[in-house]
This record gives C-alpha cells, sequence and structure tokens, in this order.
C-alpha cells in the first residue's frame, strides 16, 4: 500500500499521497480503507519528528483536511514540547506561521475564502504567543499593531488574535497556566495595551469597514474587563461606543462591551462618567424600544438579532444595577432615570426564554437579598444600635424607594414560580395532565432560586406578599383567572415562602388558603382540573408542618382529604398523597398517639381500624410509604404496651399471610415454587390485587415490614423476632433453588421471572434485617441475637453460592453489622473474610464492569473492617494482606467515582492504623514505594480527577510519614542498592524525582526536582501542598484544556457549607422538610 511509506520520515513526505491517505479518512474510503488510512494517520501523529514536516506539507497541498491534519500535529508539539525544541528551530516555525497569516490575510479574496484555515492559523499563533511572549518575543504587540496598520484585512484578522489571545489569557488559563505564568502575561498586555488601545479607536473613527469595525468591537469586548480604567474613561472610548448604540449592524456587539464597562467595580472614583453613560444610554433605549412595548410579545415575534438585543439588555441592566445601583440612588435626576430601568428589567423578566430569566433571576436574587439584609438589621435590635440615626433613616427611605418595583417583582415571582420537586403532577405537551416521569434539575435549580428571592420579598413586605396571593387565589375561585398554570405557580409560591412570616399571621393566611383551596377542589368539575387542584393542596399542606401541628382539627381534615386521594386512580395523586403523608407525619407524629380534644382515642387507633380499605387503592410501593408513615407514628408512642397493640395492629394482614405461607409450606415446600403460583404472583403485581398468590405476599410482607422498621427502629424487635427464624428457612431455600436454576439453566436463567422473584425475596430479607439493625439502638444482645443464625444462614450460603446467585445485599448487611457493634465483632471478621473475601475478589477483579453493586459495596465492608476491627487484618497471613492491599488499589484506580473513593478512604484508614501498629515497619517497606507510585498514577490521570482530594491526602501522609522518623527501617531494599541513604526522606525524594521523570519526559529535570521538594517543604500546609500539586499537573500538561472543578471540590464543598449556615439563620429559607432537627412536637 502506497501509504505505508508515509511512516518513513527520513526524507520529506509525499503530500499527494498524505492527501489520498487524509480523503480516504474523512472522504472516499471505504470502511477498511478508513480503518487503515486512521491508523496511518495516528502513527504520524504519534511520531516525535513528524513536526518537522509540517512546513513541507502545508506549502504543497491543496487539501484543507491535510493542512488541519499538519497543523493538528503542530498545536500538539507547541501545547507539550514547545519549550524543549532548538531555538532556531522555533523561531523557523513561528516566522513561517506569521507569514502564512499575513500573505492570506492581505488579500481580500484568500482571507474569506480560506477563513477556517486562518482561523486555525491564529490559533496556532497564539499557542506559541503563550510560551514565547513576552520573554521571547518582546515585540509581538508592536510587531501585530504594525501589520494591522498596513491593510484593513490584515487588520481585521489581527483583531481576532487580539481577542484570542486574551481570552486565551483571562478566560481559558485556569488549569492551562500556571499562576506564575498567567500573572506574567497579564502584566505583559497590561503594559502594552496602549497600543491597542490607539489601533482600536483609530479603527473605530476612521473605518467605514462594517467586517473591520464588527471585529474591533469583538475584540475590545474581550479587552475592556480588564484593561487600566484609564483607557475606558480617561479617553473617547465610551462616548464612541455610544455613538455606535442607536446603528443596527452595530448595536449587540457595542451592547456587549457596555456591558462589560458596566460590570467593573473599582470604587467611585469613576461615578460621574457612570451617570453620564446610563443617562445618554436610557435616552438611545426609550427611542429604540419605547417603554410601552410589550417585550414579552416583540421578543417572541422578533428575529435572531432583536432576540440577542432584548438578552444583551438584559445582561447590561443587571451588571450595571450589581456594581453602580447605588450612585443612581443618590441624585434625584437619576432616581427616575433608575426607576425606568427597573421597569423594563421587570418587563425582560417576563420574556419566556430560559436563559433570559435566569440572568433576571440572578440580578433579582442579588438585589432583593441586599435589601433584606439591610431591613433585618435594621429589624434586629442587636444589629439596629450600631445604626446611627442618619444611617437608619437611609435604610428605611431606600425601602420605600424599591417599594413598588419590589411589589412588582413578587407578582413576577408569583406568576413565574418554577415547579418544586415534590410535585409529582404536570401538564404534558398534549395539555394532559400525567404523572412526572423524569426530574428537570435546571427546574429544580431555578425553584431553589426563586423560592429564596420570595422569601426575601415577604420578609420586606408580609403584607404586601399575602395580598396579592389571596387575592389571585380569589381569582382562581371567581374563575376570573382559572387555569392549571395560573393556579399551580401561586400554590407553588403559597409553599415557598413557609416559616417566613410571624406564626399568627402565617396561621391566618393558611385557614384562608387551605379553605379556598379545599372550597375549588368542591366546586371545580372534571377529573384533570380536580387532579391539579389536589396535587396543589398537598403540596401546600406538605411545606407547613408548624400550621398543621397547631390546628389540630385542620391536621385532621387534610391527613383524611389525603386518604381520599389515595383512592385517586389520576396518574400521580397516589404517589403525592403518600409522600406527603409521611412528610406531615414526620414532623406532627406526636398529634396522632394522643387523645386530641373532642376526639374518643387517638388517631392513629383510629386509622389502624380502616387500614384495609385506605390502602386497598394503593399499589405496592405506596403500601411501603404508608406503613413507614404509620410507622413513624407508632414510634412517637411513649407507653410500650400501646406502641406493641399499635404494630401488632399495623402488622396484622401482613402476618396472617406470613403464617398461612409458613403453615402451607410445612407441608409441603413446593407450594412455594409452583410455576403457576409464580405466573399468579406476576399477574397480581400488575393488576394490583392484594388476596392472591402467596410467593407475591412473601415479598409483600418483607416489603412492609421493612417500611415499618425504616421507622420503628428498636420498636420493631418483637414483630421480627416473630418472623425472624422462618424467614431465613424460607430465605435458604429459596436461595437454593436460585442456585440450582442458574447451574442448570446456565446464566440466562438469572434473567427469568421465576428467578427474579425469588431474588427479590432474598434482597429483600436481607434489607429487612439490615434496616432494623442500622436503626435499632445499640445494644449488643440485638446484634449478636440476629447476627449468630445468620453466620450459617446467609454467610455460608453466598460462599457455597454461583457468582449469579451472590447477593450484594449480603456484602451490605455485614458492613452494617460492622459499623453498628464496631469492635465487639472482631471474632466474627475471620469468618465473614473466609466467607465473602475470595469469592468476591474474583467476581469482580476480571473486568470494570461486571457485578456492579458488588464492588461499592465489598469495599464499603473493607472498610468497616479497617476502621473498626483492624486487629482481625493484623492476624492476616503475609498472602491474605497482599491480596487486601491489591484488591484496595484496583478499587482507586476503578473509573467509577464511588467505588474509587472508597478505595482511597480505605487506604487512609489502612495507612492510619498500621503507622500506629507494631507492624509499621514491616507493612511500609512493603508496600510504600507500590502506594505513591499507583497514587501518582491515578492523580495524572484525567479519569480520576474527581478523586483529587484523597489522592493529596494520601501523598501528604506519605511524605509526613517518611520526615517523622516513624519509620524506622529502609525502605529501599538494601541487598539491591548499594548506596546507602542517610534516611527513608531522602530515598524517597530521589526515588520521586526518578518516578516522575520518567513518567514526564517533556518536563525538566530542574522542574521536577523543584516540585518534589515542594511537597516536602509544604507537606504540614495541606492548602500549599494542594496548591504544588494543581501547578505540577498544568506544568506536566496532563491536565490541560480540561474542566479542572473537582481541583477545587473542597474549597466549593467549604463555601456550601458556610452558605447553608447562613440561610439557617433567615427565617423560612431552609424549608421545614429539610431541617434534620426534630421540630417540636407536642
Amino acid at each position: 500500500m502506497a501509504a505505508e511509506k508515509l511512516r518513513d520520515l527520513s526524507q520529506p513526505i509525499d503530500v499527494g499521497v498524505l492527501d489520498a491517505t487524509v480523503a480516504a479518512f474523512f472522504v472516499t474510503g471505504s470502511k477498511e480503507e478508513r480503518a487503515a488510512a486512521d491508523q496511518i494517520l495516528r502513527d504520524l501523529q504519534a511520531n516525535p519528528d513528524m513536526w518537522l514536516q509540517v512546513v513541507h506539507i502545508l506549502q504543497n497541498t491543496k487539501s484543507m483536511d491535510t493542512k488541519f491534519f499538519a497543523l493538528q500535529v503542530l498545536e500538539g508539539v507547541i501545547k507539550y514540547r514547545w519549550n524543549a525544541l532548538p531555538v532556531e528551530q522555533r523561531d523557523g516555525m513561528k516566522n513561517y506561521i506569521s507569514e502564512v497569516i499575513v500573505q492570506l490575510s492581505s488579500n481580500e479574496a484568500s482571507f474569506r475564502s480560506e477563513r477556517l484555515y486562518v482561523n486555525k492559523l491564529n490559533v496556532i499563533l497564539v499557542q506559541i504567543v503563550k510560551h514565547d511572549w513576552p520573554a521571547k518575543w518582546t515585540s509581538f504587540i508592536p510587531d501585530l499593531v504594525a501589520a494591522a496598520k498596513t491593510s484593513e484585512t490584515i487588520c481585521e484578522n489581527c483583531m481576532i488574535i487580539l481577542k484570542l489571545l486574551s481570552e486565551e489569557v483571562f478566560d481559558f488559563s485556569r488549569g492551562e497556566m500556571t499562576q506564575q505564568k498567567i500573572k506574567e502575561l497579564k502584566q505583559s498586555l497590561n503594559s502594552e495595551f496602549k497600543l491597542i488601545h490607539e489601533l482600536c479607536l483609530y479603527v473605530l473613527s476612521a473605518s467605514q469597514r462594517q467586517d473591520l469595525i464588527r471585529s474591533t468591537l469583538s475584540a475590545l469586548h474581550a479587552y475592556l474587563s480588564w484593561i487600566p480604567l484609564g483607557y475606558i474613561f480617561e479617553s473617547p472610548l465610551l462616548e464612541t461606543l455610544l455613538k455606535f448604540f442607536p446603528v443596527p449592524a452595530y448595536r449587540n456587539l457595542t451592547l456587549q462591551c457596555l456591558t462589560e464597562v458596566a460590570a467593573l467595580n473599582f470604587g467611585d472614583f469613576y461615578n460621574v462618567q457612570y451617570v453620564k453613560m446610563y443617562t445618554i444610554f436610557i435616552g438611545q433605549l426609550q427611542t429604540i424600544l419605547p417603554p410601552s412595548t410589550n417585550i414579552p410579545e416583540a421578543y417572541s415575534s422578533g428575529s435572531d438579532e432583536e432576540q440577542a438585543f432584548i438578552q444583551n439588555l438584559a445582561l447590561f441592566f443587571t451588571s450595571f444595577f450589581k456594581f453602580h445601583i447605588r450612585v443612581l440612588e443618590s441624585a434625584p435626576d437619576t432616581v427616575s432615570l433608575l426607576l425606568t430601568g427597573l421597569e423594563y428589567l421587570i418587563n425582560i423578566s417576563y420574556v419566556d426564554d430560559t436563559e433570559v430569566f435566569k440572568v433576571c433571576l440572578d440580578y433579582w436574587n442579588t438585589l432583593v437579598l441586599e435589601l433584606f439584609d439591610a431591613h433585618h438589621n435594621s429589624d434586629n435590635p442587636a444589629a439596629s444600635i450600631n445604626l446611627m440615626g442618619l444611617q437608619m433613616a437611609q435604610v428605611l427611605q431606600r425601602r420605600q424607594l424599591y417599594s413598588n418595583p419590589m411589589s412588582k417583582l413578587r407578582g413576577l415571582m408569583i406568576n413565574r414560580m418554577a415547579k418544586p420537586e415534590e410535585v409529582l403532577i404536570v401538564e404534558d405537551e398534549n395539555g394532559n395532565i400525567v404523572r412526572e416521569t423524569l426530574k428537570d434539575n435546571d427546574v429544580l435549580v431555578q425553584y431553589k432560586i426563586m423560592r429564596e428571592t420570595l422569601i426575601y420579598l415577604s420578609h420586606l413586605d408580609h403584607d404586601d406578599t399575602e395580598k396579592q396571593m389571596l387575592r389571585k387565589l380569589t381569582k382562581q375561585l371567581s374563575g376570573e383567572e382559572w387555569a392549571w398554570n395560573t393556579l399551580n405557580t401561586l400554590c407553588w409560591a403559597i409553599g415557598s415562602i413557609s416559616g417566613s412570616m410571624a406564626e399568627d399571621q402565617e396561621n391566618r393566611f393558611l385557614v384562608m388558603v387551605i379553605r379556598d383551596l379545599l372550597n375549588l377542589c368542591e366546586i371545580t368539575k372534571g377529573k384533570d382540573n380536580k387532579a391539579v387542584i389536589a396535587s396543589n393542596i398537598m403540596y401546600v399542606v406538605g411545606q407547613y408542618p408548624r400550621f398543621l401541628r397547631a390546628h389540630w382539627k385542620f391536621l385532621k381534615t387534610v391527613v383524611n382529604k389525603l386518604f381520599e386521594f389515595m383512592h385517586e386512580t389520576h396518574p400521580g395523586v397516589q404517589d403525592m398523597a403518600c409522600d406527603t403523608f409521611l412528610k406531615i407525619v414526620q414532623k406532627c407524629k406526636r398529634k396522632f398517639v394522643i387523645v386530641q380534644v373532642g376526639e374518643r382515642e387517638p388517631f392513629v387507633s383510629e386509622l389502624l381500624s380502616g387500614l384495609a380499605s385506605t390502602v386497598q387503592d394503593l399499589e405496592p410501593h405506596q403500601i411501603h410509604s404508608f406503613y413507614e408513615s404509620v410507622g413513624n407514628m407508632i414510634h412517637a408512642e411513649s407507653d410500650p404496651l400501646k406502641r406493641d397493640e399499635y404494630l401488632r395492629r399495623l402488622m396484622e394482614l401482613p402476618n396472617e399471610k406470613w403464617a398461612e405461607i409458613i403453615g402451607h409450606a410445612r407441608q409441603s415446600v413446593e407450594v412455594l415454587k409452583d410455576p403457576v403460583v409464580i405466573r399468579t404472583v406476576l399477574n397480581i403485581l400488575q393488576i394490583n390485587d392484594f388476596t392472591a398468590g402467596c410467593n407475591y405476599f412473601h415479598v409483600f410482607t418483607m416489603q412492609t415490614n421493612t417500611s415499618a422498621a425504616t421507622s420503628l427502629g428498636t420498636d420493631f424487635l418483637s414483630q421480627i423476632s416473630l418472623i425472624f427464624l422462618d424467614m431465613l428457612n424460607v430465605y435458604r431455600m429459596y436461595s437454593e433453588l436460585v442456585s440450582t436454576s442458574i447451574t442448570d439453566g446456565g446464566p440466562y436463567a438469572s434473567k427469568t421471572s421465576f428467578v427474579k422473584l425469588l431474588r427479590s425475596v432474598k434482597r429483600e430479607t436481607l434489607k429487612l434485617i439490615e434496616t432494623f439493625l442500622d436503626k435499632a439502638e445499640d445494644q449488643p444482645h440485638i446484634g449478636k441475637q440476629f447476627v449468630s443464625p445468620m453466620m450459617e444462614y446467609v454467610l455460608a450460603d453466598y460462599a457455597r453460592n454461583v457468582p449469579d446467585a451472590r447477593e450484594s445485599e449480603v456484602l451490605s448487611l455485614f458492613a452494617t453489622i460492622i459499623n453498628k457493634y464496631k469492635a465487639t465483632m472482631l471474632d466474627d471478621v475471620p469468618n465473614i473474610f473466609e466467607a465473602v473475601f475470595q469469592c468476591t475478589l474474583e467476581m469482580i477483579t476480571k473486568n470494570f464492569e461486571d457485578y456492579p453493586e458488588h464492588r461499592l459495596k465489598f469495599f464499603s465492608l473493607l472498610r468497616a473492617i479497617a476502621t473498626f476491627c483492624f486487629p482481625a487484618l493484623i492476624k492476616l497471613s503475609s498472602q491474605q494482606l497482599k491480596l487486601v492491599m491489591d484488591s484496595i488499589i484496583w478499587a482507586f484506580r476503578h473509573t467509577e467515582r464511588n467505588i474509587a473513593e472508597t478505595g482511597l478512604n480505605l487506604l487512609l484508614e489502612m495507612l492510619k492504623n498500621f503507622q500506629q501498629s507494631a507492624f509499621c515497619n514491616q507493612f511500609f517497606r512493603s508496600y510504600f514505594i507500590q502506594i505513591e507510585q499507583e497514587i501518582f498514577a491515578v492523580l495524572t490521570d484525567t479519569f480520576h480527577k474527581p478523586g483529587f482530594k484523597l489522592h493529596v491526602l494520601v501523598l501528604q501522609h506519605l511524605f509526613c510519614l517518611v520526615e517523622s522518623g516513624a519509620l524506622t527501617e529502609p525502605l529501599w531494599d538494601t541487598a539491591t542498592v548499594p548506596y546507602p541513604y542517610p534516611n527513608n526522606a531522602a530515598f524517597v525524594r530521589e526515588y520521586t524525582i526518578k518516578l516522575l521523570s520518567s513518567s514526564f519526559p517533556n518536563m525538566t529535570a530542574a522542574e521536577v526536582t523543584q516540585f518534589v521538594n515542594g511537597l516536602y517543604e509544604s507537606r504540614n500546609d495541606p492548602s500549599e501542598f494542594k496548591k504544588n500539586i494543581r501547578d505540577f499537573l498544568v506544568q506536566s500538561k496532563e491536565f490541560s484544556a480540561q474542566d479542572n472543578k473537582d481541583l477545587y471540590a473542597e474549597e466549593a464543598a467549604a463555601q456550601r457549607e458556610q452558605e447553608r449556615q447562613r440561610m439557617l439563620s433567615i427565617p423560612g429559607l431552609v424549608a421545614p422538610n429539610e431541617i434534620q432537627d426534630e421540630m417540636v412536637d407536642s
């Protein structure tokens, strides 16, 4: 094949053959030819000498695809090897690229026809500039500006290059360059911007060429956010931009530039200029877009350019107000202009475009928070002491100034409130009311921000908030504004402000709201209409547990209404009814177990009497939720005798069915495996008939028991004791059936309905035991009572079974047991280890895909053992310990984040425990070097970025360990290393330098040595240690040009926790159902 000779790079490459190979890959080739071409092109790219052919290829090819292939090769060399190339080769390539760009952009025809090629060359040039400028190419900016003055097309391309350079340095530099290099480039651009500034002003004042002016405005836009302010405010630049704003061809680009200026915030020095800019801008805007314009309507019917204008307008107003609204408030003649701008922004907020609304919402949230903070401090006696009389007057005056816009903003929030997560009933694209199938995360984020904003608005004026909501609700009742969406957004808004009002006002407000909603449900006809109203009633009442606790009659009415909704078969209504019931019970459970005024018995007793009829129309998963709710009620009963009686009545139906099944099974076990019964069970699952099918009732019994155990904890002991041993016997029998079926029928047998159903029984049995032990109070006798029988029934069964019949829940069950009963399980660990370790490892180490559930649960079990039963690991043989360490290394190599993180946490536990043990030297002599090598391997692998924080902690632990002197024996092999190192720290330092130098040949020995020395020096400073590693990852080019947010995950988590603490301090900001602390319920 002719293409094979391309691999020989000892002579100039045959460009014609290369063209044909590239064409075969991109255009003309068959499947086989494309695969062959792909392999050759990959080999060429990987060849370190291929870049030397780039100039020859570019000069001789006419194929654009070939040119791009050559430039791709060159780009790789520039990114990863540029500084290692000889100076003459670097200069030659730099000059050639510059000449080609000038040649192509000096001619109008070639500049337009080869625009993509020129753009790629521009990118290559900027990559070179990032390496060589300013130190090795000091004249770059003067050269560029001088070239720009020679022709308008060259000038247009120079503007594109300048824009690229600004974006590379200021927008895309994080994770691409070291902090020092970014700082150096920013300083150089700042010092030489005078030339760029003069060029831009000259073009904008002298040129009539539309493309050139647009390129100049685009380049300016990239620079305005960081250049010295004098270039903007002490030159004609701002005035020039405002002249371009009314011109339609430049309006959007100019508006983007003005937005960048508006977003600058450097104190009050340029306030006069900002006021002048805003005044001229509003005057021009009122001509372009009169205040009377219906902006949402204009947007929906506008062109792409007109829609972009509205989007840019939203960005301008939000940026200007965010930083300069105070200066507009200060002068009477600008206050009216400020209110005009806010009116524009409120109208833009009604535009039916998610991105536009997000921009507006972000600003409204900021403004309202600022007003709320001032209001909160003035109303807070402790804080208001610090406010002087004049300051207090200014706060009140400011609140008055914004009272009208804030009232309109409340209307906006109520009209556009996003759907909360709890609401399961939605309108589909055909206008039908259906159950939601997928959660929209964007909507949930939007709801969170809107909810927060409306809570601040409510605090600013509770009365206005209440009036607007009740007025809209009245219009729903009268039919004046009746519409699904209008009622939805109103009720979502009502639910979102829970906790923000004073209790007496909230009580009065809720009485009217719930009364009106219940009336609306009674008078409105149609199943869809009733489903919408039902979903809104359930959402609202679920948000106000404080109100329900204080009003028993309302609470009882609401719960009985939920029971009504549980018989409503409209999609989603029953699910919401069960979810809301659970939510209410969790916050009001004491109310249901005491005899209320006017009642003959506690509500829970009344409920249990009618249990069968209440749940008769519910599906299995809904019944489980219902049982969990009732379990919560029973748990709140303080009298043990009453509690046991309620539990007996709750479990009466499943227990009767259980006794019936066990009775039949004792006569003939064939009852439990009759295929006819299995098919009946599957049918029952579909038609929701709880009255037939033995096996189904076994599953039902298990799941209802699990639901009850979830809420009852230790109080469930009497119930589980009743069924435990029979349950284990059924477990063993079903396990043998599963194993036999898979052995006889092969892997596909596990997919049959028969085996699936049997395995569901097994899993639910394990889940029930795990739930009970996890929720029960820490009483060792409970653990011993249940663990001993499971050693034979569950553990031995797991070891005996074929891999496809082993349940991963066995691993999580014993992890829970060890986490719960800790060192008391020490004697049982060898048996657990023997039963699950070897056989599970064989299942999960063949590849990274099979048995995904076993993987995570296996390492969770290992971590529990390492944390609470570490002495058991010390007793392992060296071979067994090696298996453990190999499995840990295998875990953190895994690309599945949960498994890798569990492995790393487990490794940290092992390192800490062995360091404090008598086997410290022995362990680290065997595994220190291997661990360091493997951690560096995953640290520098982009697939493992989420584990960055834990990688750093492991390395820091290792470096601190060798410097601490805790290791008294050499880590190196004294038999094979003739040179005696003075200490372990010196050995590890040299080993690390060699390891990284061989792994990253693109880095110099000095760079690697500096990095390793930095790690040793910063080992006791976690922040500095982490920063050193981040810079190394960028410097080594392993993490270039990628999303590196995972490297900063720890800082982000700290910010989130700080924000949560702030939210908890403001009434209503954290929803009642999200607060973990038990609410007062007496």
